[in-house]
């Protein structure tokens, strides 16, 4: 790793993971209860706040300033529809097989890299990407063992990861001259303005009741005032949401890149233990199949990457799901 500080780097990978699937257990846990855009936005305001603090503290409000504003919203939007995909995704499947559907967002960022950046991809990844997207397969087979999961649905996180990949692939393309803390309270903002926007066309619940899919319906439900014993809920995902940014900016800014990403994978074992613990989400074996097919191809596409001189990894400069 670059910088001298491998263990500092892998800390701060692990402790963003650990957020994150922290993150997306209260956001399931809440799905039945809450409309997805009002989680959003209360945890997109708290975020914000904590954000701002480092963003002070690294040179101030001026570091806000860029000459790039509309590849920043352009890069905000996609973040945010990856998010609420995968959030849509959450109330209506396994927090596990969501998590590993996912993860074929670096097999993605691989596959776009070659019209949208010009990269030769060599047989060895080739293979990777055939064996990752066969994972995908397996865990879309009709035999499944997670209870009645609409089909349909199980494209929302391969959605989400589309969007995730597109938004990387366009940031190693036209690169990222702002501070980490800037980008993250950009892309809040967009959290906040497309939350409020939900708010105003349908906060009132009126279109709720005329659809009657789960995930549809945790987008359109009206908001509510959160109950008391909710509300330490909502803060730790505030939290979660800041911890995510800044961990992620600190570990990618320590370590080298290819490395610490493949650390990433670290959420997987951390949403199938979440989804057991609170949900009952026992993972039978078309889901530890698939996800082994998918986290395996992903950490030899990662492994092979490191292996190529003079060539920055294809997650370079990653937001994740913040």
């Amino acid at each position: 790793m670059s910088g001298g500080t491998p263990t500092r780097a892998i800390v701060m990978i692990l402790l963003a993971m650990g957020a994150i699937s922290i993150n997306d257990m209260l956001i399931k846990q809440l799905s039945g209860a809450y409309p997805l855009h009002q989680m959003v936005f209360i945890r997109s305001v708290i975020g914000v706040i904590f954000t701002s603090v480092i963003l002070w503290r690294e040179g101030g409000f001026a570091l806000l300033r860029t000459d790039q504003p509309g590849l920043h919203l352009v890069r905000a939007l996609l973040i945010v529809t990856a998010n609420m995909t995968y959030f849509a995704a959450l109330a209506v499947m396994p927090l596990g097989v969501a998590t590993a559907l996912f993860f074929v967002a670096p097999l993605l960022i691989t596959l776009l890299a070659i019209p949208v950046l010009g990269e030769r991809v060599g047989p060895h990844r080739l293979v990777a990407l055939v064996v990752g997207f066969a994972g995908v397969g397996v865990m879309m087979l009709p035999a499944t063992d997670w209870g009645e999961v609409p089909r349909g649905a199980l494209f929302l996180p391969i959605a989400a990861a589309a969007c995730y990949a597109g938004m990387q692939v366009m940031t190693r393309k036209l690169g990222a001259k702002s501070a980490a803390s800037a980008m993250a309270i950009y892309i809040q903002g967009a959290f906040i303005l497309v939350s409020t926007g939900f708010w105003l066309a349908v906060g009132d619940g009126r279109l709720a009741g005329q659809v009657e899919n789960e995930s549809l319906v945790f987008l359109l439900r009206a908001w509510i005032r959160p109950d008391t014993s909710d509300l330490w809920k909502f803060a730790v995902l505030g939290l979660a949401s800041g911890i995510v940014g800044y961990c992620l900016s600190q570990a990618y800014r320590l370590g080298d890149a290819a490395t610490v990403s493949s650390y990433e994978y670290a959420a997987l074992p951390l949403a199938i233990f979440w989804g057991w613990v609170i949900f009952g989400e026992r993972p039978g074996w078309v889901m530890l199949l698939g996800t082994a097919l998918i986290a395996g191809a992903g950490l030899y596409v990662f492994a092979r990457e490191r292996r190529r001189p003079g060539v920055g990894p294809a997650t370079e400069r990653p937001i994740r799901r913040v």
